[in-house]
């Protein structure tokens, strides 16, 4: 295998609903999980070398991230924390830095209103994170759509090309999550991570369908530099250190 000359970053993400870590595929079929400080313990006790938070139902609900939540996961969090989920302006993006999140992830506000990437790049610079949920559309040029509203509403504009958009503003972490993967453990959507590693400067993450220790390492042949994965760490289907060994064995620098 041919790595990634910048080191691969183990990302474990808590999806949350009504203050609650959950679970679902393809974007529904929501369970329950766990606690998110004790889960962010255990990831960060575990060797996660990021942790993602992101609050699933905040943007269709209208509200903004649970603010204490993040203020809890982040006095227990060791590592950098990635919080998404209703940041849809630049003081609620502050308001959850404040609240000691290291880094902010926006999606459906960052689509409706452009702009909004350049302001927050403007006043955070590397703690900006620009999420994408994708799905399957062979009438689009790269065969992939942008959905927003945690993934419920097609949008008909081409993901890859948003993405190359969102590249433009210098954002330094683009995250697409593939609808048709998300929580299915039948390996990442490989296509469309590879088609935007090859058309952006920003570090790609993989998200959606992570099921076994070689899917992590399909994903990095296909330009991933993050591997954000759910299901499989919070029921214990793989560890991180077992995820880490893998990727060394394969020739991968793991961070750590």
């Amino acid at each position: 295998m041919q790595p990634s000359e910048e080191d691969i970053v183990i990302m474990p993400c808590l999806d949350m609903q009504n203050g609650r870590v959950v679970k679902g595929v393809h974007f529904v079929d929501i369970r329950d999980a766990g606690d998110p400080v004790a889960c962010a313990q255990a990831y960060c006790q575990a060797g996660a070398d990021e942790l993602a938070m992101l609050d699933i139902t905040a943007t269709v609900e209208g509200r903004r991230t649970l603010i204490d939540v993040v203020r809890r996961v982040a006095e227990a969090a060791t590592v950098p924390l990635t919080i998404g989920g209703g940041i849809g302006d630049v003081a609620s993006a502050a308001a959850v830095l404040e609240a000691g999140a290291d880094k902010v992830s926006v999606s459906s506000a960052a689509f409706r209103k452009p702009d909004l990437i350049r302001r927050l790049m403007k006043e955070f610079g590397a703690k900006v994170t620009v999420s994408i949920d994708v799905d399957r559309n062979a009438e689009l040029p790269s065969g992939y759509e942008v959905y927003i509203d945690g993934g419920r509403t097609a949008t008909g504009a081409d993901a890859v090309e948003w993405a190359r958009r969102v590249d433009g503003y210098g954002v330094p972490v683009i995250l697409p999550t593939s609808k048709a993967g998300d929580g299915a453990r039948t390996g990442y959507d490989l296509p469309v991570i590879r088609a935007m590693a090859q058309a952006v400067k920003a570090r790609v993450v993989a998200s959606g369908g992570a099921g076994a220790l070689d899917h992590f390492a399909q994903a990095v042949e296909a330009g991933a530099t993050i591997l954000l994965a759910a299901s499989v760490f919070h029921f214990g289907l793989i560890r991180i250190p077992q995820l880490k060994d893998h990727l060394r064995a394969r020739g991968v620098r793991v961070r750590g």
